[in-house]
C-alpha cells in the first residue's frame, strides 16, 4: 500500500489541481488561489453526483465572496459536510484515520497541502460513483506522473474507507474479493509503470547508442579517408589496419548491443501489452464486482429493512400481548376506581368540611394572636403597674414609718402634755394663792409699814422656795418648750408639705391610671372571656365592701373630731396665756397627725383597692380616742 505521507502535499495538490482541470468547470481553476472559495469543487461536485448535488445545494455556495476569507471558510465547510453526507449517505462509506482538511487555513492562508485533502475527498467521490468507470478512464489518460500521484492518493483513501455497517458473510467475501482485485491492478498499475520506465530506459540507450553510432561512423569515414590517403587498412600490421580492426570489432559489439536492446524492448513491448490486456480483465472484472457489491449493498438494504420490520413485528406482538394483560386486569382496574371515586366524594366532603374549619380556625387565629398581642400589651402594663405599685408601697412604708415615728412623739408628747396639765394646774393653785397673800400684802403695804413683817410672817421659807423654784421651772419649761416646739413644727411642716404633695401627685396619676384601665377594662371586656370571672369578682368585692368602708370611714372621722374637741375644753378659756400657747400648739399637732392618718389611709387604699386598710384605721382612731 502506498502513502500519501510520503509524497509532498504540494505536489498532490497540483496534480489533483490538473484532475480537476479535466471537468471543464464555469469557474477559472488554474491555480490553487482559484480553488480556495469553493466554487470550482462545488461545481465539480455537481458534475459528479447531479441528483444528490442539486441545483438547491449549488446556490447555497456564495460565488462573489472576493477577498472574504470567512465567506470563503463557510463556503469550504458546505462542501466538506456535502462530501461527508454523500459519502456516509449514497457510498455507504465511512471515512476513518483520515485527517480532514482545515477549512480555515484553506480560505484565509490558500495553504496547498489542505486543498490537497479536499480534493482527495472529491476523488473519492469520483472514483465511487455511478460514472467512475468515466472518471477512471479519464485518469488513465494523464501524464504517468499525475496518473502515479493520483492513483496513491485513491489508495491511501480507500484503506481509509470503511461500510457504514457490517453487513453479511457474502458481502465480507465479495469486499474483500473486491480489495483484493484492487490490490492486484494496483500491482499491475506498478508493474506497468516500471516496464513503462524500463522501455524508456531502454530507448534512451539505443537512441545513445544510435548517436555513439552515428559519431563513429563518421569517424570510421574519416579514417577510411585517412587511410586511403596512407597506409591500406587491410594491412593488420599497420596501425590503420589495427585501429580499423579494434572499430569493427566494437562495431559488432554494438550492434550485437542493439539487436539485444531491440529485443528486450519487443519483450517488454509484448509484455506491457499483455498486461494492459490484464488490466483490461482487471478492470471489467473491477466493475463486475462493483455491480456486484451494488447488488450486495441493496440486497443488504433490504435484509436491514427486513430486519428493522422483524423487530417492530416483535414489539407490535409485545404490545399486542401487554394489552392483553392491560385488558385482562381493566375490570379490577374499574372496581377499584368505582371504590376510589367513592373514596374521592368522602374525601371530596372531608375536605370541604376541613376547609371551612380551616377558615374558623385561620380567623381565630387571626384573633386569637390579636389577643396574644393585646394580652403581651397588658402584660407589660401589669409590670409597669407593679413596678409602680412596688414604688409606691416602698413610698408607703417609708412614710408609715414616719407615721410611726411621729405617733411616737405624739405619744411622748401626750405625756409631757399631761405632765405639763398637772403642773399648770399645781401652778394655777399656787398662784391663786400667791394672789390672795399678794393682795393682802398690798392692803397691807397702803395701810402702814409694819404690815410688811406680817406678810413675812404668813409667807414662810418653805413657801417662797417652792414658789422660786416652781418660777423657774416654768420660764426653763417656757424656753424649752419654744425651741423644741419650733424645731418640731418646721419639721412636721416640712414633713406635711412632702406628705400633700405626693398626695395630689399620687391622687392625680391614680385617678388617670384608674381611668385608663377601666376603659381598657371596658373596651377588653368583651374580647378577653378569661379575665370576665376576676373582674366580676373584683367589680362585686367593690359594690361589698365600697359602703360600708365609706360608712366606717366618715363614723372614724367623727370620732376623730370628738377626740380634737376634747382636747381643747371650754373651762380652759380663762387659763394663763402660756397654757392657752400650749394648748393651741397641742390642737395643731392633732390636726396634723389626723391628716397624716388619713394619707395613710388614702395610700394604703390606693395601693390595695380590693382589700381597705379598715384594720389599720381602726387601730389608728381607737388610739386616737383612747388617748
Amino acid at each position: 500500500m502506498f502513502n500519501v505521507e510520503s509524497l509532498e502535499r504540494a505536489e498532490l495538490g497540483e496534480s489533483l489541481l490538473t484532475w480537476i482541470q479535466t471537468f471543464n468547470v464555469e469557474a477559472p481553476c488554474q491555480t490553487v488561489e482559484d480553488l480556495t472559495n469553493g466554487v470550482v469543487m462545488a461545481q465539480v461536485l455537481q458534475k459528479i453526483d447531479p441528483t444528490y448535488f442539486d441545483e438547491n445545494w449549488l446556490n447555497r455556495i456564495k460565488r462573489e465572496v472576493g477577498d472574504n476569507w470567512r465567506l470563503k471558510v463557510s463556503n469550504l465547510k458546505k462542501i466538506l459536510k456535502g462530501i461527508l453526507d454523500y459519502n456516509h449517505e449514497i457510498l455507504g462509506q465511512q471515512i476513518n484515520d483520515f485527517i480532514l482538511p482545515d477549512v480555515n487555513l484553506i480560505g484565509e492562508h490558500s495553504d496547498a497541502a489542505e486543498l490537497g485533502r479536499m480534493l482527495q475527498l472529491i476523488l473519492g467521490c469520483a472514483v465511487n460513483c455511478e460514472q467512475k468507470q468515466e472518471y477512471i478512464q479519464t485518469i488513465m489518460m494523464m501524464e504517468e506522473s499525475v496518473q502515479h500521484v493520483v492513483m496513491t492518493a485513491i489508495q491511501e483513501l480507500m484503506s481509509k474507507e470503511s461500510p457504514v455497517t457490517a453487513g453479511n458473510d457474502g458481502y465480507v467475501d465479495l469486499d474483500r474479493q473486491l480489495k483484493k482485485t484492487t490490490e492486484e491492478l494496483n500491482e499491475a498499475l506498478a508493474t506497468k509503470e516500471e516496464i513503462a520506465q524500463r522501455c524508456h530506459e531502454l530507448d534512451m540507450q539505443v537512441a545513445a547508442l544510435q548517436e555513439e553510432k552515428s559519431s563513429l561512423l563518421a569517424e570510421n569515414q574519416v579514417l577510411m579517408e585517412r587511410l586511403n590517403q596512407s597506409d591500406s587498412i587491410e594491412d593488420p600490421n599497420s596501425p590503420a589496419g589495427r585501429r580499423h580492426l579494434q572499430l569493427q570489432t566494437q562495431l559488432e559489439q554494438l550492434q550485437e548491443e542493439t539487436f539485444r536492446l531491440e529485443a528486450a524492448k519487443d519483450d517488454y513491448r509484448i509484455r506491457c501489452e499483455e498486461l494492459e490486456k490484464e488490466i483490461a480483465d482487471l478492470r471489467q472484472q473491477n466493475e463486475e464486482l462493483t455491480n456486484l457489491a451494488e447488488e450486495a449493498q441493496s440486497l443488504k438494504d433490504e435484509m436491514d429493512e427486513l430486519r428493522h420490520n422483524t423487530d417492530k413485528m416483535h414489539k407490535l406482538e409485545s404490545q399486542i400481548d401487554s394489552y392483553k394483560k392491560k385488558l385482562e386486569d381493566l375490570g379490577d382496574l374499574r372496581r377499584q376506581v368505582k371504590l376510589l371515586e367513592e373514596k374521592n366524594t368522602m374525601y371530596m366532603q372531608n375536605t370541604v368540611s376541613l376547609e371551612e374549619e380551616l377558615r374558623k380556625a385561620n380567623a381565630a387565629r387571626s384573633q386569637l394572636e390579636t389577643y396574644k398581642r393585646q394580652v403581651v400589651e397588658l402584660q407589660n402594663r401589669l409590670s409597669e403597674e407593679s413596678k409602680k405599685a412596688d414604688k409606691l408601697e416602698f413610698e408607703y412604708k417609708m412614710l408609715k414609718e414616719k407615721v410611726d415615728s411621729f405617733q411616737k412623739e405624739k405619744d411622748r408628747l401626750r405625756t409631757e402634755r399631761d405632765s405639763l396639765k398637772e403642773t399648770i394646774e399645781e401652778i394655777h393653785c399656787i398662784k391663786a394663792q400667791e394672789g390672795q397673800l399678794t393682795t393682802s400684802g398690798l392692803l397691807l403695804l397702803e395701810g402702814q409699814e409694819s404690815s410688811d413683817s406680817l406678810a413675812t410672817e404668813i409667807i414662810t421659807p418653805e413657801i417662797k422656795e417652792k414658789l422660786i423654784r416652781l418660777q423657774h421651772e416654768n420660764k426653763v419649761l417656757k424656753l424649752n418648750q419654744e425651741g423644741s416646739d419650733n424645731e418640731r413644727i418646721a419639721l412636721l411642716q416640712s414633713l406635711l408639705d412632702d406628705a400633700n404633695m405626693r398626695k395630689n401627685e399620687l391622687e392625680t396619676e391614680n385617678r388617670e391610671k384608674l381611668h385608663e384601665a377601666n376603659n381598657e377594662l371596658q373596651k377588653k371586656r368583651a374580647i378577653i372571656e378569661d379575665l370576665e370571672p376576676r373582674y366580676n369578682n373584683s367589680s362585686l368585692e367593690k359594690v361589698i365592701y365600697g359602703p360600708p368602708l365609706e360608712e366606717r370611714y366618715k363614723k372614724y372621722l367623727e370620732k376623730a373630731k370628738s377626740v380634737i374637741r376634747t382636747l381643747d375644753p371650754k373651762q380652759n378659756q380663762g387659763s394663763a396665756p402660756e397654757i392657752q400657747a400650749l394648748k393651741n400648739q397641742l390642737q395643731e399637732r392633732e390636726r396634723m397627725f389626723h391628716s397624716l392618718e388619713v394619707i395613710s389611709y388614702e395610700i394604703c387604699a390606693h395601693l390595695n383597692p380590693m382589700k381597705p386598710c379598715s384594720k389599720s384605721v381602726d387601730v389608728i382612731l381607737n388610739k386616737s380616742t383612747h388617748n
